[in-house]
């Protein structure tokens, strides 16, 4: 196991210094100027061209490029170009409301997805697979932002029971935590749920048609047993796949919800970011996330090694 853990790992650094080299080349050669924006509109060649050089932004390419890696390889992001403040300490500080919200509506994705895959693909053909399928649908044509704006005047503006906007940190409480969340996890979650259901129903209709599932079946085991213990359960590592695909699809594209929601989470860091030419946090950024779907998919590549044993350490 250990090997096999190396191994994946090993392959994944080839894949984070081309993802490193290629977000380098397309921010440095995409059209903007840094400088340019921070001298503002009055400013004249000479006060932008000190700037870039005070930026280091006049030096060659690879010398950027090479500068940029070796403070990577020291655990520096570097300093914002914008508001000279650390990468680090700007993503820390907005790190928690995007986690937090990709842990609720990946909790509620879950919840909620799984167990109507399992009931449409055990009543395949008869109401309620048909209503889970045409929701489904509906949950992948509808945009995320306007779900979002029916939830909240639904449940903030007519009913009243969610705030309307807003994220509280759980050091302020946990009612007022949770409770900024739930609207935020519903809009987020809403393409996953359809997703995953679809996909826990087409693995469970494969398992469902195998022999054990026919031999459980003839030992007079109840329903929920063969569905729950024995076909799901078979059935999990690729509904697993597509989860952890999820949660890192939440992290990285929560912009809509969160500009909906007005969360300060990475989605809307990174849009700033993108809109002034902040090179060092779109940098940090896109790494961090290609950091995290290699992470996820190195836990899931371990799973179908652990659950499959044809697959050789």
């Amino acid at each position: 196991m250990l090997g096999y853990f190396i191994r994946r790992l090993l392959a994944a650094i080839p894949v984070m210094l081309v993802v490193a080299l290629s977000v380098f080349l397309l921010l440095r050669l995409s059209p903007g100027d840094p400088a340019t924006i921070i001298a503002g509109e009055m400013a004249d060649a000479e006060q932008v061209n000190n700037i870039r050089t005070a930026l280091g932004l006049n030096e060659p390419l690879h010398t950027q490029f090479f500068i940029w890696i070796g403070n990577l390889l020291q655990g520096d992001f570097g300093t914002s170009l914008i508001s000279q403040t650390s990468v680090m300490s700007m993503i820390s500080q907005r790190l928690e409301p995007t986690i937090s919200l990709a842990l609720a509506a990946i909790t509620l994705t879950v919840i909620v997805a799984v167990p109507l895959g399992v009931i449409a693909a055990w009543k395949q053909g008869k109401w309620i697979d048909n209503l889970v399928m045409s929701t489904s649908v509906v949950g992948f044509s509808v945009p995320v932002f306007v779900i979002g704006y029916i939830l909240i005047q639904v449940f903030a503006i007519e009913l009243k029971w969610l705030p309307v906007q807003g994220y509280r940190s759980i050091d302020e409480g946990i009612g007022e935590f949770i409770s900024r969340l739930i609207l935020p996890a519903m809009t987020l979650s809403s393409v996953y749920i359809a997703l995953i259901a679809r996909m826990t129903r087409a693995s469970m209709l494969e398992v469902l048609g195998e022999d054990y599932i026919r031999t459980a079946r003839a030992k007079g085991l109840g329903q929920r047993i063969v569905l729950f213990r024995h076909a799901l359960r078979n059935a999990a590592v690729p509904i697993l796949t597509v989860v952890g695909a999820g949660f890192a699809l939440m992290v990285s594209g929560v912009v809509v919800t969160e500009t909906v929601f007005n969360i300060p989470g990475l989605g809307r860091l990174i849009v700033d970011a993108v809109l002034s030419r902040d090179y060092p946090v779109i940098q940090a950024l896109i790494l961090l996330t290609a950091g995290l779907y290699v992470v996820i998919n190195l836990l899931i590549d371990l799973s179908y090694a652990i659950t499959d044993p044809r697959i050789r350490y």
